[in-house]
């Protein structure tokens, strides 16, 4: 006869092979620009219970947790070997976050982690946490890997044991599982967050989206998306960041903002998912837009649409930090599908699923903010107009 500690094991095996094969069903009900589906794809029931638990009986004979997981969220999404990889952040209840890597056939269920969390090298200069990595397969061959390095400010008194410095981070594979760490990414700026590589070469350069930032919080007079080349990669330095997209009085991004996962290429332009965050009197509110940038001129943005494209809904504004979604990883299909991955309230990570058509068509299409009260109700009026004659 089994022991309780053997049949717990098994739940806990039985409970988690259950989640992992759980269908996740679309939300029928869309938006005509992108779906949602009911179950999230990662949260921190899916992280495998023998990273959690010492199952050796002798050493652990209350089957206690011994290593917990707060949350599993923001993910560098790439297609790679005919699946669906997410390398996401898992953030334990010691508030350290590390990297692990799971994957899926189909992009929007059955996600498993692979047996191991990533193993990180680290710099001359170790790491305190690092997160929201960026997964880019750019044309030099190497998959790269950005990410936040986050390390205490050395000139902080010691009664401030919060304040930070975030840089960021860059490690390249070939195969996800043995990376190579580089030296940290470099500019003026004494803050970088959400730091992200460009897929191409840009007049033999390579091209990053960067953030200045000020502070590890407040943006300061960093101004919005910045955009700069380095002639390495082993020691990226960008010396003259022009900012793309910058932040604006009362909009979705009046606070800060920051380039999502890279930028996809079709046709008519690059496409971008970013973030924007405005302050409320319930704290920063943090929700997802797009805009399309030139072929050929990255820094050109030819078209963005007023508002944001996502925003939290229903249980995704209940989590560690409410009211939040945050996107670092997307992957689009050869057929035209884009599997947009983002997380909600800094707790649990999602799938919404759209195309480069309704993509495009909303991108080029939708009005830009018009910055007044006025403009929205002309924008509105002539919706109506056009209607009238339908």
């Amino acid at each position: 006869m089994k022991t309780n500690f053997e049949q717990h094991i098994e739940q806990l095996a039985k409970n988690q092979n259950e989640l992992i094969k759980t269908p996740n069903q679309k939300i029928e009900a869309g938006n005509g620009l992108f779906n949602r589906y009911k179950n999230p794809v990662l949260t921190a029931a899916h992280v495998p219970f023998t990273w959690k638990y010492d199952l050796n009986p002798l050493t652990n004979p209350y089957l206690m947790e011994r290593f917990g997981i707060n949350a599993v969220l923001n993910a560098g999404a790439i297609k790679w070997q005919n699946k669906y990889i997410l390398m996401a952040r898992v953030e334990g209840k010691d508030r350290k976050s590390f990297f692990a890597i799971a994957e899926s056939p189909n992009g929007i269920d059955h996600f498993k982690f692979w047996d191991y969390p990533v193993i990180m090298p680290e710099t001359d200069e170790s790491d305190t946490n690092v997160y929201d990595i960026r997964l880019v397969q750019h044309e030099d061959g190497w998959i790269y890997g950005l990410f936040c390095t986050e390390r205490r400010d050395p000139t902080a008194p010691e009664g401030n044991q919060s304040a930070a410095i975030a840089q960021c981070g860059i490690a390249r594979t070939k195969n996800l599982i043995d990376w190579e760490r580089l030296a940290d990414f470099k500019t003026e700026s004494p803050q970088q967050r959400n730091v992200v590589l460009h897929p191409e070469f840009v007049n033999g350069k390579y091209a990053f989206y960067t953030r200045p930032q000020d502070s590890f919080i407040e943006a300061g007079k960093g101004g919005g998306i910045g955009f700069g080349l380095s002639a390495s990669i082993e020691n990226a330095i960008v010396e003259n960041e022009t900012v793309i997209d910058k932040k604006v009085y009362h909009t979705i991004s009046e606070a800060k903002n920051g380039q999502g996962p890279a930028p996809i290429k079709t046709p008519k332009g690059w496409l971008h998912l970013a973030h924007g965050v405005r302050s409320t009197a319930a704290g920063l509110r943090y929700v997802l837009y797009m805009f399309m940038t030139d072929l050929n001129d990255l820094t050109k943005v030819t078209h963005k649409p007023g508002g944001y494209f996502l925003a939290p809904e229903g249980e995704e504004r209940i989590g560690d930090v409410s009211n939040v979604v945050f996107s670092n990883g997307w992957i689009a299909d050869d057929n035209g599908t884009v599997f947009i991955y983002y997380a909600s309230s800094d707790t649990r990570l999602h799938v919404a699923t759209s195309t480069i058509q309704q993509l495009l068509d909303y991108v080029i299409h939708n009005p830009e903010d018009g910055l007044r009260s006025a403009a929205s109700v002309e924008t509105i009026i002539n919706i109506i107009d056009r209607n009238k004659s339908v």
